[in-house]
């Protein structure tokens, strides 16, 4: 019997250009349902894309605090998020939810 060799899928592997990382964040924004952690996770994968230690000095945050904040685990602040954001060059912009 022949054995199958799987390898640990890392999406941020695939995030090459803003524009699928902004389509990346948005998706996972669809998929939220209000969990501040999944969004911290899913900036955390395009933050290690772009590179941690860039991202980390363009948000004006420590590369620790930068891991420990987009590690899904807890729900950073939102004065972090918006820092993030700004460092990876993506924009929060809001619209009319469908109720």
């Amino acid at each position: 019997m022949a054995t199958t060799l799987t390898t640990p899928y890392d999406v941020a592997d695939h995030l090459r250009t803003r524009e699928e990382m902004a389509a990346y964040l948005e998706a996972c924004l669809a998929e939220a349902h209000g969990d501040a952690a999944f969004i911290a996770k899913a900036l955390g994968d395009i933050a290690r894309a772009k590179g941690m230690s860039q991202v980390a000095k363009d948000a004006g945050l420590s590369r620790e605090s930068l891991y420990k904040a987009l590690s899904g685990e807890r729900s950073p602040s939102f004065d972090t998020i918006l820092k993030v954001m700004n460092a990876l060059g993506l924009e929060l912009r809001a619209q009319v939810a469908n109720s």
